[in-house]
Parts: C-alpha cells; structure tokens; sequence
C-alpha cells in the first residue's frame, strides 16, 4: 500500500543552508552485490516501493540516439542508453537561479522526483538522512530534477515541499517536463548515473534502499557497473 500524502505546502520564504561535502570511503562489496539492485519499470507514473534488480546488460552497446538528443526510455532488460552521451537540460533551479545539467564532468547522479508521488515522499528523506551520515563522494555531483508539477495535487509547490525536507541537492525546475523527456524517464522517483565523460551508466526507477543508492553513485564514480 502506497504511503499516505504528506499535507499540501504553501510558498513561503526559505534560506538553504549548503552542504559541506568531505570524501567518504565505500566497501568494494557493492559493486559485486548492489549495483545492479534498482527496479526498472515501463510505466511513466509513480514507481513502486519493493524494487526488483535491473538486467543492466553486459558492455554498453551502440547507442541509439545521437549524443545531445533525447535518450530512449527506460524499459525491462538491457538499458540501450547506457553508454549514451546525456543531453543537457537547462532552466532555473528552485531558487530562481539558472542551473544546467550536461555531460560535462564531474560525474554525477541525477534524480527526478514528482511532488505528488508517494515514492518520491518516501525517497526524498531517506536521501536527506542518508547523506547527513555519508555525504557525496569528491568526484561525484548530485543533482535533481522536480518534474511532472501539479498544483492540484499534494505538496505543491515542490519547492516548499523539498524545503521542508530539509533537500539541499541542487535541483531543476523541470516546469515543461522537457527534462523528465530527455532523460528517457519511465516513473518515480527515477535515477540516471552519469560517468565524468558524460555517458549513462546505469539508470532505474522505484524506491531504494541506500546501499542501492550508494551503489549507483558507485557506479558513477568508476564508469562501470
């Protein structure tokens, strides 16, 4: 059963307090039992809560798009993006402030979360907790998408809903959900690891646990799953 809605927010002012990142150290047992471990489902709406591991194929085959154009959504069995260059996607973030996500380095971790999800409810203070005790590695950016607004659904706006989170990611306002397009997104929440040249190395959809977290952002890190 699908988590209650939290209460609907209304805007008010805010000022984030950003966060000092200070290098951590992983076992290596997680690329041998966690990274493949992130559910794929072929629905674009909410994801779901008990993730199945995702067959994310042997090498990286050719990819299909070219690189700046959309990738290919994310379906069950082998992810025809991964190797793909990411496209780049530009706005403002929730703030106001012009924010870009692209395939330049460092390499990164990308979340897409919608307000009115109860996954990405459950998700993003898992995150938030999650990254209090074991901060972003050096060498890997994370950084959001809100996606998919509704303002007749719960938590709208999303900004004030992630405030009272305590989310300091840096995030884009994905308002024509051209992003959530871009980034071949099937449900929510929805993850996209990216290697410091640019290219996808693994993407997934649904609720994780933290070592899976930690596993993508793994996998970002070494380019490799």
């Amino acid at each position: 059963m699908n988590p209650s809605p939290r209460r609907i927010h209304n805007r008010s002012d805010r000022t984030r307090t950003p966060r000092t990142r200070t290098p951590r150290t992983r076992s290596a047992g997680f690329l041998v039992a966690l990274l493949l471990a992130v559910v794929a489902l072929t629905l674009t709406g909410c994801g779901s809560d008990d993730p199945d591991p995702i067959a994310g194929g042997s090498e990286p085959g050719v990819c299909p798009v070219e690189p700046g154009e959309a990738l290919p959504m994310l379906s069950d069995g082998d992810d025809s993006a991964r190797g793909c260059t990411i496209p780049t996607a530009e706005g403002l973030d929730l703030d106001g402030e012009a924010i870009t996500i692209g395939p330049d380095g460092p390499a990164k971790l990308i979340v897409f979360v919608a307000h009115w999800c109860p996954h990405c409810q459950a998700e993003v203070p898992r995150i938030v907790e999650h990254l209090a005790d074991t901060p972003m590695p050096d060498d890997v950016d994370l950084v959001a998408v809100s996606t998919s607004a509704n303002p007749a659904a719960p938590n709208y706006p999303a900004d004030a809903w992630l405030d009272d989170e305590g989310w300091t990611v840096p995030t884009l306002d994905d308002v024509d959900n051209a992003a959530a397009l871009q980034f071949g997104l099937s449900a929510f929440p929805f993850f996209v690891a990216v290697d410091a040249e640019g290219a996808v190395v693994a993407r997934g959809s649904g609720e994780l646990t933290m070592d899976q977290f930690d596993a993508l952002v793994e996998a970002a890190s070494t380019g490799s799953v």
